[in-house]
């Protein structure tokens, strides 16, 4: 039986309800709202920001953002093509660069100008010049044509808008009845990076009451009176908070789409915070530049069908990929040897060689003080507290090094050249506490070669890995009751976040990153400075995702180590190395 309390509280809600003086709180708003990152936002990422994608093929990524490549940095192999300038270009990737330095000279059709090419979009049959029926009018076809609604999206829309000059692409889609005499319409596929509609894919189809005709209503700075429900996109776009983190580009700069932290509907989320369409996954391209979207494709590709229907234009979209796999492939981050760690033990375990082939053991007299880390060429990245530029003479770089007091037989010694201290390095602070050596050549030799050294892949996005990523440090650092160690240990600690909680006032979130286990038993001690802190991604690369920098209580809870960001660096380090060195993506 009920009690009469709970029979009395009952009656009273089916009153409330009644007379609607409740109303059932739905939390599907206030879900949806938190899927965007507020904290993340303030960055004002947009698709130009290389920090949470990848640039196209003519772009390249400085200081966080895509650039414009110059022509001749393009590769030379591809499908020639002809500029609404008219001028023909060798490449695609040629043109979009030209394009991209001079916006007016936009793709006009694959193959050479002929001098009698025309594309061309327009509105019929709409109220005003910004919305009606999208007619095209294709470079080798005599007469304008529709497009069939049933291939048209926002994607499409907002390609076709900023082709008609509204700068903010589309505000929605509109399906028309087809009362038109004509059988026939078109067919159009884009991805949504595309400046003008003529890049698009377009193929035959066919009219039908049923499906329509594609319509649009472009997006005008009167169009949408701002509501609270409304993100601002960075552009200045407003659309509903309903369509942010669906893998649907609806701002037109993707800004509403990279800072999420979860996705809606048919979309897959990259952990970087980025949502983008389902159909990208397992599509044989890395859409997330944290690289998930390609794992565990083997047998479930889902290739986009296509229709039995004649194509009526090239397929830029598989040019551009096309394009990509020119560029060349960086051999990093991956071990030669296929060695099976045990667990590991409480305050680290002895590393055997091959474990870490990036480690590496700087040596002044007869004392080892710093690890450092081999990013490849000549090159070791260390940490600016561990080296002076006026001692360059006195290092030795030690590769294939674990065993102070069994040494391999096999050990490689390096001389040093020079050391490169960051010019903003603050001993006080510890911020910016990262330096370069680079080694002398082998006599006789162009390049440093060093045997069952494998360099470590540096980061250039500092969204590769989240707090709680599990990674691993080493190093030949004493143990936490100052006990000192002579072989090569490692341990597994996790990324943590927000460190300011355990050094008020010390610990800058841009330079630097921390890391440790929930009891202290695994952490960076002193002699370990200038070692790695690596971190692998979904494709099994290895990354130095921090150098070890300083710490207070090694081994114990609540002080984890901290670590210099090496993503921080990657202009600065590039800028020292060469860009080819290093760059992975966005060459």
């Amino acid at each position: 039986m009920v009690s009469n309390m709970k029979l009395a509280h009952v009656i009273l809600l089916l009153l409330c309800f009644y007379l609607s003086f409740c109303k059932p709180t739905s939390g599907s708003d206030t879900s949806q709202e938190d899927l965007v990152e507020k904290k993340c936002l303030t960055e004002k990422y947009t698709h130009l920001s290389c920090d949470k994608v990848f640039c196209q093929p003519w772009q390249k990524c400085i200081d966080g953002t895509c650039i414009c490549k110059l022509p001749y940095q393009c590769p030379k192999n591809g499908t020639s093509v002809c500029s609404t300038n008219g001028k023909s270009y060798p490449t695609y990737c040629q043109q979009k660069s030209f394009e991209c330095l001079r916006p007016e000279a936009k793709f006009l059709k694959s193959g050479a100008c002929t001098g009698e090419e025309q594309f061309s979009v327009s509105l019929d049959r709409g109220n005003g010049d910004s919305e009606g029926i999208v007619e095209v009018k294709l470079v080798d076809q005599d007469k304008k044509m529709y497009i069939c609604a049933k291939s048209w999206s926002l994607t499409q829309a907002n390609v076709a808008c900023l082709d008609l000059g509204f700068k903010l692409g589309a505000l929605y889609t509109q399906r028309r009845d087809p009362h038109i005499n004509s059988p026939e319409c078109l067919h159009v596929h884009c991805r949504g990076s595309e400046t003008s509609l003529a890049e698009c894919t377009f193929t035959k189809g066919t009219t039908s009451r049923s499906e329509g005709l594609a319509g649009v209503v472009c997006y005008t700075e009167n169009a949408v009176s701002p509501t609270n429900d409304y993100f601002q996109c960075v552009n200045g776009k407003h659309i509903s908070q309903k369509k942010t983190c669906d893998g649907i580009n609806d701002c037109g700069d993707q800004s509403d789409e990279l800072c999420c932290k979860g996705c809606r509907g048919e979309s897959f989320f990259c952990k970087s915070g980025v949502c983008i369409p389902r159909k990208y996954k397992c599509n044989g391209e890395v859409d997330c530049i944290t690289g998930e979207d390609e794992v565990g494709c083997e047998g479930s590709e889902h290739p986009e069908i296509k229709e039995e229907t004649e194509m009526l234009t090239a397929d830029m979209n598989a040019e551009r990929k096309r394009i990509k796999s020119f560029f060349p492939k960086l051999s990093c981050g991956v071990k030669s040897s296929t060695h099976i760690r045990r667990k590991r033990v409480v305050g680290g375990q002895p590393a055997e060689v091959g474990d870490f082939p990036w480690q590496v053991a700087i040596k002044e007299g007869e004392k080892i003080n710093c690890g450092g880390i081999y990013i490849g060429g000549c090159w070791i990245l260390t940490a600016a507290h561990c080296v002076r530029a006026s001692k360059a003479p006195r290092y030795q770089i030690w590769t294939s090094f674990t065993d102070w007091l069994n040494p391999d037989p096999q050990i490689v010694v390096q001389f040093v050249k020079q050391v490169i201290i960051h010019e903003k390095y603050n001993g006080t602070t510890y911020q910016n506490d990262i330096a370069l050596i680079e080694m002398k050549k082998q006599p006789g030799r162009s390049e440093c070669v060093l045997l069952k050294s494998v360099p470590a892949c540096v980061p250039w996005s500092p969204h590769l890995f989240q707090p709680n990523d599990k990674c691993i440090v080493s190093g030949w650092g004493r143990e936490k009751d100052n006990k000192k160690v002579y072989s090569l240990k490692w341990g597994e600690v996790h990324l943590i976040s927000n460190c300011s909680k355990f050094y008020l006032n010390r610990f800058f979130e841009k330079e630097m990153v921390c890391a440790g286990t929930d009891d202290g038993s695994i952490d960076a001690c002193k002699g370990d400075s200038g070692g790695p802190l690596v971190c692998t991604d979904a494709n099994n690369m290895t990354y130095v995702w921090g150098v070890v920098s300083w710490g207070e209580n090694c081994g114990k809870p609540e002080f984890p180590g901290v670590y210099t960001k090496v993503a921080n660096y990657f202009d600065w380090i590039s800028l020292h190395v060469g860009r080819p060195l290093i760059s992975q993506h966005n060459v």
